[in-house]
């Protein structure tokens, strides 16, 4: 149960999808076919179940008249989980989405993402207009995770148990080690995979469809978000109050403001 008295929804077993690699990508399905679909995707060191469902977002989508089709990224919860940071580019993670779309049949979704999930939809957004007509993009930039994680103190903590003496990395660590699956080094993997390409969002290049920005006011990355919704055309801001970047996403005015915006004609 969670504080609305209201009980969480049920995780069913995953649906696989092939990403073009051969990766197996874990997919999770919840309502009628026939309803508007919301795709969610989970931020860095977090899962389907732990961004979305544990959070209450599932509960509350389904009761405002939703299908949720959920993601566990590549790297994340019962997904495979290489170890190349190759394997990670953000062209390679836009990949798997559409390929969840294709093989679940879905022409158009609503989109809901938070860090990494927010920085992932900004560039399916841009590079797939037709594909999503109005998103909420959490926690972005942060996306990216990882600018501020240092690679090789997580990598000597994970190897040999060294003491990691930078707090933004520390907090990374605990974050990852907080949900059951993880693999600190595919995380690392990732972070360095990330760093390949051109991770930022492109201000000069924002999403034209309608896109909710959402951002706690104890959030580092605050005004970069909100510099992010001015220069989107159809972009508003929602400030969560009380809320840094790691526990936004259970925020209750966080996903009342989220679905409200997602039942907009």
């Amino acid at each position: 149960m969670t504080r609305t008295g209201l009980p969480l929804t049920e995780v069913p077993p995953p649906q696989f999808v092939m990403s073009a690699e051969g990766h197996r990508i874990a997919t999770y399905s919840w309502g009628e076919d026939a309803a508007p679909t919301v795709l969610c995707v989970h931020g860095f060191a977090s899962s389907c179940r732990d961004n979305w469902v544990s959070t209450g977002w599932v509960r509350d989508l389904l009761r405002a008249g939703f299908r949720v089709l959920g993601v566990d990224q590549r790297g994340h919860g019962a997904s495979d989980k290489p170890h190349d940071p190759r394997d990670y580019t953000m062209t390679a993670l836009v990949g798997d989405l559409l390929t969840v779309l294709d093989t679940h049949m879905l022409d158009r979704v609503l989109y809901a993402g938070y860090s990494l999930g927010g920085r992932v939809g900004w560039q399916l957004l841009v590079d797939a207009p037709d594909r999503v007509t109005r998103g909420i993009l959490g926690g972005i930039p942060d996306g990216r995770p990882l600018a501020r994680l240092e690679v090789e103190q997580a990598r000597a903590y994970a190897v040999s148990g060294m003491a990691i003496a930078d707090r933004v990395t520390q907090t990374y660590v605990t974050l990852a080690e907080r949900v059951p699956g993880n693999d600190l080094l595919v995380l690392i993997a990732l972070a360095e995979g990330m760093r390949l390409g051109d991770s930022d969002p492109d201000p000069a290049r924002p999403p034209q469809q309608p896109v909710l920005f959402a951002t706690g006011s104890e959030d580092a990355i605050l005004e970069r978000s909100k510099h992010l919704a001015a220069v989107t055309p159809a972009g508003e801001f929602a400030e969560i109050p009380g809320r840094h970047h790691f526990n936004a996403p259970g925020s209750r005015v966080f996903r009342d403001t989220g679905v409200e915006f997602l039942t907009r004609e």
